[in-house]
């Protein structure tokens, strides 16, 4: 496990960055922008990227090889951009320029999220998976507590503060990934990668050559079409992820006006607030792993979804700080429940050669809720007010336990490494 720890400073950054950037550029939005629906609208840019970037990225992952191995070529050229370009966003002059660096941030960003998801069950075997996400989440969740903990301090102190901060921490985490992670002698199973055969093919990232030109390449991979891993289990447990998305999505990026607006905290004290849940997630994560592999990832799955679906029906009646805060940790744990099983059954439903492709199947259905959330849900606020957030929120969850009731079972594979209890 010792390599999942050094490849959870990937998450890490990738969760310090995506928790400043939902806690405080609402803030740097409402400047310019003075209606929700709209604030929400600006702050799904991102997931636009993902869902049109992220699962050609992951699909092209699989089929990627270099001297460097398939999926650490995407990290290296996204996280210095990725960086830059966070750090960037609180310089900016006005709404465009702040636009500008928010669309570029984002598009860097798409680079290499899918790539170093897909590292962890290329380096970690099937019966160890679910345990090794829980690990990376301890790690991205100590990421979003000190966003929203120690980021909330030094936003008060000067807003550009957290942005410098987490740019410095990515180039940080992809010195350490890069480093002390090596695809080729810690893959865990050499049949879900090609020969070594030279191929005189251009580089898989993409039409144009994003790679240098020395990089040797070798056999492309068969190709994995999105198409041939759609059977029931996996269109159902892929709804209830949009649907829980749904209401995730909407509630981390809308939370901090939530705060602000109608339960009258200050920009700190709501950003602080969510430090409760993420702490409570980070707490929960390796255990939910360790339940998730004992009891079964489905199980789990739906206790987290019922548990979450009754916090989130219950924030809207928190009559202070203290209960919204105490609703927010056992929120927390649930999510843990959700969050640490969700992809490791979603990529036990498929074969090892996929596990790129189901990547970005997951990135597609979580991107997808992301994009339609907080719009939805910022112009519902609009019209009836922020009391609705948290009861549309539980509807959503509710919808997400239905789809995952409708599943009956999973694919059959031949992969070696299939064990009961996913």
């Amino acid at each position: 496990m010792k390599k999942v720890w050094l490849l959870g400073f990937g998450f890490f950054s990738i969760s310090i960055t995506w928790s400043l950037y939902n806690a405080f550029v609402p803030f740097f939005l409402e400047k310019y922008v003075h209606s929700v629906a709209l604030i929400s609208f600006m702050m799904t840019i991102d997931n636009y990227f993902a869902l049109f970037l992220q699962p050609w990225i992951g699909n092209r992952s699989d089929r990627t090889v270099t001297r460097y191995g398939r999926r650490m070529p995407y990290l290296l050229i996204g996280m210095p951009l990725a960086a830059v370009l966070t750090m960037l966003i609180p310089f900016h002059t006005g709404l465009f320029t702040l636009l500008l660096f928010m669309m570029l941030m984002n598009l860097a960003m798409s680079l290499y999220r899918s790539p170093t998801v897909a590292l962890m069950p290329d380096i970690t075997p099937d019966n160890q998976r679910t345990k090794a996400n829980g690990l990376i989440n301890f790690m991205g969740g100590i990421g979003s507590i000190l966003a929203f903990g120690v980021g909330s301090i030094l936003y008060d102190s000067s807003p550009a503060l957290p942005f410098i901060v987490a740019g410095l921490i990515t180039l940080l985490c992809l010195l350490v990934v890069s480093r002390f992670i090596n695809e080729k002698r810690d893959r865990v199973n050499d049949a879900a990668m090609p020969s070594d055969e030279v191929s005189t093919e251009p580089p898989l990232i993409g039409e144009k050559n994003l790679l240098p030109s020395s990089v040797p390449l070798t056999a492309k991979a068969r190709r994995i079409s999105f198409k041939s891993q759609l059977d029931r289990t996996t269109l159902f447990l892929l709804a209830a992820i949009f649907f829980w998305f749904v209401a995730y999505q909407g509630v981390e990026t809308l939370f901090t006006l939530y705060g602000k607006h109608h339960l009258g905290l200050s920009e700190k004290a709501a950003s602080f607030s969510l430090t409760f849940f993420s702490l409570a997630f980070v707490l929960f994560a390796i255990p939910s792993g360790w339940l998730g592999g004992r009891f079964g990832k489905k199980k789990v799955i739906i206790t987290g979804v019922c548990g979450l679906m009754t916090v989130f029906a219950l924030v809207g009646l928190a009559e202070n700080l203290l209960i919204l805060r105490g609703q927010l940790v056992l929120g927390g744990i649930f999510w843990a429940c959700i969050n640490i099983n969700s992809y490791p059954y979603l990529v036990s439903t498929g074969t090892e050669e996929s596990i790129g492709t189901r990547t970005g199947m997951y990135y597609l259905v979580s991107s997808l809720a992301a994009v339609g959330s907080p719009p939805i849900l910022g112009l519902l606020i609009d019209l009836l007010g922020y009391s609705v957030l948290f009861y549309c929120a539980a509807f959503s969850m509710a919808v997400a336990l239905l789809c995952l009731l409708l599943i009956k079972g999973r694919k059959s594979t031949a992969s070696p490494y299939r064990t009961p209890g996913a």
